[in-house]
């Protein structure tokens, strides 16, 4: 069913949902610049040369120079990041109301005295209202094709940097893996929905984010203190990751959306292990972070609704895409404290076990359970079951099959598992049962 964005229908408003905030991204960034002196200066000093110095379409930069609020707006444009301008250029915010309106400052200031634009005559038509809520389901939408589960070992992409995959004590790690490349090469997915961590490199002490979707074009590989890894770039889906967004956001999911951040070896291991050494990933990637850093960490009953919500997201979205959902990090590890260098093969190997066969089961493991057994970065692993739920097993619309297992102790101070699962969802009757 097409996520229901009716509010765009409201005669004379435009709402700033997350497809107009990718279309005015920089123009809104324009904007922020304007809260030094030193930069309201130089805007003043040579408009059309400061707007040149951002990557601004020309429909951007003629909306600003014309004083055109209404076609800043259309462009994608935030009234609250445009009063930085306007304040910049001397106006009030009733003149800024007043233009949009064709109004003078005066006439608008005097309907605002006399209470204000009344809301008789400015709701939408009833007929459009009707229309837009009529059944339609898109001839074609996206599917999610495959999970995969991993690891994501800073160690291993070291290893990966500096050529020391064939030594042997990786040797058994990447060997773990070659089924896995061979099986990427044969099911490329159009996107990868890649759930990880963050390790204190795109958020510190200052910002503590529980969930966060990536939502920008691109995303530079981050510097952890080696300096960033020799890997590529990563390419974004902001047009999916908009929906994402939209459609999580209206199930009750509350996510900090990101169009810019580094990603780390929580994002970019698993594309190496998964992709092997490319000069381009083959695929885009929406990044998704999750704080299992610092309690409260969400817990795993929350994020397996997540990964059925995020199923219904992808389905929904109107373009046939492949889409696979990576879960990593884990499996069990400790790396402070006197318990440091914790496994627990026993029970990772059962974590793997009740992912396939009981994932609704393993989703009310609590925190204590992860901490006490697998050590307490072991907890990553709640990761695990965003991609689970997002499996058409889940609510019996398909099942899952087993592609590849993988369990190696150690790699560097941590256990690696992996599995692949591949989703085959049954057939849809009717159109009606999928409304």
């Amino acid at each position: 069913m097409a996520l229901d964005k009716t509010y765009k229908l409201v005669p004379g408003t435009t709402i700033f949902d997350s497809e107009q905030s990718a279309k005015g991204y920089h123009l809104n960034q324009f904007c922020m610049s304007l809260m030094t002196a030193e930069n309201r200066a130089a805007y003043l000093a040579d408009e059309r040369a400061y707007l040149d110095a951002w990557p601004l379409r020309e429909e951007q930069k003629a909306a600003l120079l014309d004083r055109d609020l209404n076609a800043a707006m259309r462009e994608g444009g935030n009234i609250y990041f445009l009063a930085k301008w306007g304040a910049t250029l001397g106006l009030s915010f009733q003149q800024m109301a007043g233009s949009m309106t064709g109004m003078t400052e005066q006439e608008y200031r005097a309907m605002m005295a006399g209470g204000g634009r009344k809301v008789d005559g400015n709701r939408i038509d009833h007929a459009v209202l009707e229309a837009a809520h009529a059944p339609e389901r898109p001839a074609e939408h996206a599917t999610i094709t495959g999970g995969v589960f991993t690891s994501h070992v800073p160690a291993i992409g070291a290893a990966m940097d500096h050529g020391k995959t064939g030594e042997a004590y990786w040797q058994p790690v990447f060997e773990g893996y070659e089924y896995a490349k061979q099986w990427e090469r044969d099911n490329v997915p159009d996107v990868v929905f890649l759930v990880y961590n963050d390790h204190a490199s795109a958020f510190d002490q200052s910002l503590v984010p529980t969930f966060v979707l990536g939502t920008g074009a691109s995303y530079p590989v981050a510097d952890e203190g080696y300096g960033p890894r020799p890997v590529p770039a990563v390419e974004g889906d902001p047009d999916l990751a908009a929906h994402i967004a939209h459609a999580l956001i209206r199930d009750d999911f509350d996510l900090t959306l990101a169009n810019e951040m580094p990603v780390d070896h929580g994002l970019t291991v698993p594309l190496s292990l998964m992709f092997g050494e490319v000069d381009r990933w083959p695929t885009k990637v929406i990044p998704f972070h999750v704080n299992v850093v610092q309690y409260p960490v969400p817990s795993g009953a929350r994020c397996f609704e997540l990964g059925q919500a995020l199923r219904r997201a992808v389905e929904s979205y109107d373009r046939p895409l492949k889409v696979q959902v990576w879960g990593t990090g884990g499996m069990s590890h400790q790396l402070q404290g006197p318990r440091a260098g914790l496994i627990n093969r026993e029970w990772d190997n059962a974590f793997l076990d009740r992912l396939v066969s009981d994932p609704a089961g393993l989703a009310e493991v609590p925190h204590l359970e992860y901490v006490e057994e697998a050590g307490s970065e072991g907890i990553e692993l709640v990761m695990w079951l965003i991609a689970r739920g997002a499996m058409s097993d889940v609510d019996d619309s398909g099942e899952v099959e087993v592609k590849h297992r993988f369990y190696h102790v150690p790699a560097s101070n941590t256990a690696v598992g992996h599995l692949i699962l591949e989703n085959h969802p049954r057939a849809q009757e009717s159109a009606e049962g999928e409304n």
